[in-house]
């Protein structure tokens, strides 16, 4: 059953330079994390692939649909939602990426902004 974000966690996700995301396995088990970077808005909190729909992580979040984020000090379990967000929430997330990754690079950012990155975004619904 999905939640919503407290504003502590929204405000300490957002905070978080990295964050940590596992999938599940068939058997319910959590695969091993991988550190990923993140962008809260509103009351959501959003993860892209850098490097496509193929990356392995990735693949394995969609194929699942659910599994449990670390960062800022919150531990989650979560939906993996991949409905492409509408315009002005994939333009806020281009805005929350660049401002908190820029001084990567343009190059990197680059690979998590951008109209290519819509259809590799996925909110994260906390459960229970």
């Amino acid at each position: 059953m999905s939640t919503t974000w407290t504003p502590d966690e929204l405000r300490r996700i957002g905070d978080a330079a990295e964050l940590r995301i596992a999938s599940c396995r068939p058997d319910g088990t959590l695969r091993p994390y991988v550190t990923i970077w993140t962008a809260t808005t509103g009351d959501a909190v959003y993860v892209r692939s850098g490097h496509g729909a193929d990356n392995p992580w990735f693949r394995r979040a969609v194929a699942a649909g659910r599994g449990r984020i670390q960062a800022g000090g919150v531990e989650r379990d979560v939906e993996f939602d991949r409905q492409a967000p509408d315009a002005p929430a994939h333009a806020d997330i281009d805005a929350v990426y660049h401002a908190k990754y820029d001084h990567h690079g343009a190059a990197v950012v680059g690979t998590v902004t951008g109209e290519h990155a819509t259809h590799v975004t996925l909110r994260l619904h906390p459960r229970d």
